[in-house]
């Protein structure tokens, strides 16, 4: 197979565009919201269920895809205000303030109320304000009080995880919510420059990649309890739970690189300097690849052990997405050529390996040696934010006159 060029602007916007055209306009559900459920092919096999990571991942990169696209930019911004609606009046409570984490038949199942979902709520807003949708403004505004008075534990500078419907919390607190509320803070601060955002991006990324990495040597591990101290041992018998797998996740040293790339330019914008953010991010990227890439097969393993030994050697797609974003900033502002060849090495694999070339986007999950498990390509959850996302943060990139 041969490879287009990976470092191409004009590869990159085809590939948003194939990607997007597995999914629209067929994701639409007239009778509210989208479907979340398809096969390899496009076909939809669940038409009731919706999952509010979802809901708000498909306002994402239908938001994202309006700035983008403008001979599609009209029924692309339809589509995200169609997906706003159903956040507003299906999965929030008006009542409680909480959204519920799934619905059948238009119905709350479960109402459980994460942080990991309101992270999203507050992206999808934040992406549409960036989109031009203005009345998003107050739902922002909004969301930052329910997370101020619900979620945020100020002694520890971080947000609790999960409450029931009567907002009694667990005791569980994790670190993906919190890696996802840093990333929609950023989003938010770019959509409407209020430093209470960025400020509180800061926050997270140094409590998380500094104070709570230190725990465990370095790295970002994923569950503690209630006051924060690692639980070595949560989900230990279930390592491949959707949200909270057991052992260290590479693809999330590297997302965290990421997201410490990102901040840094924007609070060098307010003349704030934090020197720590590019050693760590280095830090986090190199450990995840010296650790996890699979040298025999290629692509980057799903989580390895305290030990540092891999524990599970599937492929997810999203793990090698978030990898080569990550490359490619780290490639822009270092300049050191390992950076630019693991985007390249990435890419290709992905490219070989993930990407449908028939039918558009990508492949959720491989064995180690890159065989499909089955015809599910996006389950609910799975709306190739993660692929798009890196190919709109690469192409940024490059606008910006920064090198890949």
């Amino acid at each position: 197979m041969t490879s287009p060029d990976f470092r191409s602007e004009a590869f990159l916007r085809e590939h948003i565009a194939h990607t997007m055209a597995f999914y629209h306009p067929h994701a639409i559900d007239p009778a509210g919201g989208f479907f979340h459920y398809y096969k390899d092919d496009g076909t939809i096999y669940d038409r009731s269920h919706r999952h509010l990571v979802s809901s708000t991942r498909f306002v994402f990169t239908y938001a994202m895809a309006a700035r983008e696209f403008t001979d599609k930019r009209a029924e692309y911004l339809d589509a995200a205000r169609h997906g706003l609606r159903y956040l507003r009046e299906v999965h929030r409570d008006a009542s409680t303030g909480g959204y519920a984490w799934t619905i059948r038949d238009g119905k709350p199942e479960d109402r459980t109320y994460h942080a990991y979902g309101v992270a999203f709520v507050l992206l999808a807003y934040s992406t549409a304000l960036k989109a031009g949708i203005d009345e998003v403004r107050p739902w922002m505004d909004e969301t930052w009080e329910l997370l101020e008075q619900r979620y945020w534990d100020a002694d520890a500078g971080l947000y609790r995880d999960e409450a029931d419907e009567h907002w009694q919390f667990s005791n569980y607190r994790g670190q993906n919510a919190n890696m996802h509320m840093c990333e929609a803070m950023l989003a938010a601060y770019q959509a409407s420059d209020e430093p209470r955002y960025l400020e509180r991006a800061l926050t997270l990324a140094d409590n998380m990649t500094r104070r709570q990495a230190a725990k465990a040597e370095g790295l970002v591990w994923e569950h503690y309890d209630v006051d924060w101290n690692i639980d070595w041992k949560y989900n230990l018998d279930n390592p491949k739970h959707l949200f909270r797998p057991w052992g260290f996740q590479p693809g999330h040293q590297t997302e965290w690189a990421k997201l410490l790339l990102i901040l840094e330019p924007l609070l060098l914008e307010r003349n704030r300097e934090e020197k720590w953010l590019v050693p760590t991010a280095q830090h986090l990227f190199d450990t995840a690849l010296d650790r996890a890439w699979d040298k025999e097969y290629g692509g980057i393993a799903y989580g390895f052990a305290p030990d540092g030994k891999v524990c599970d050697d599937d492929k997810y797609f999203w793990v090698q997405a978030e990898s080569l974003a990550a490359a490619a900033l780290l490639h822009a502002r270092t300049g050191e050529a390992k950076y630019d060849e693991w985007y390249q090495k990435l890419w290709a694999y992905s490219w070989e390996h993930f990407v449908d070339h028939k039918y558009g986007a990508w492949y959720r999950i491989l064995t180690r040696d890159n065989r499909k498990y089955d015809d599910e390509k996006s389950p609910a959850g799975k709306v190739d934010y993660h692929t798009m996302g890196a190919c709109y943060e690469v192409m940024e990139l490059i606008r910006a006159g920064g090198k890949p």
